[in-house]
């Protein structure tokens, strides 16, 4: 049976590319209020909330609690355009997931289809450094994935 997601985002652009990651996998009931989000959510049972954390005069933040107070409460990711450490060990207190938004239609995949831990291990006061060139052995990969050509 296919997990049910509510995906939660005001932003068109950006729910249009979620909403293509995820329907390739299951059917998304979309929302782009927090007010319009509580409401579903409190009348259906979800598998998966993705929120953006930024909703107006709320945020996802307030979403997560509202669902951590069912029987089953459905598993959260809440995501942000920009990282905001302080916010996204909020997040993760919360027993959220926290994920920024440019990486979340490649992640959102993962998220429904794989194993979750029971909590969010990863440390958002760390850089992540596969997101910066670093030079090394690995200059050669750079090189070829530039020009197109193996050796």
């Amino acid at each position: 049976m296919s997990p049910r997601v509510l995906l939660v985002e005001p932003n068109a652009g950006i729910a249009d590319n979620l909403l293509d990651a995820a329907r390739v996998i299951t059917k998304v009931d979309y929302q782009v209020s927090f007010e319009s989000a509580r409401r579903q959510l409190t009348e259906t049972a979800f598998d998966f909330v993705f929120t953006n954390l930024r909703l107006g005069e709320f945020n996802g933040l307030h979403l997560v609690h509202l669902g951590a107070e069912f029987d089953q409460p459905p598993r959260c990711i809440v995501y942000t355009d920009k990282i905001d450490l302080l916010l996204g060990r909020e997040v993760q207190r919360a027993g959220a997931f926290y994920e920024t938004a440019p990486c979340l239609p490649v992640t959102l995949g993962a998220y429904l289809r794989g194993r979750l831990p029971t909590t969010d291990r990863r440390d958002p006061t760390r850089l992540d450094r596969r997101l910066e060139f670093r030079g090394g052995r690995r200059c050669w990969d750079e090189y070829m994935l530039r020009v197109g050509t193996t050796a």
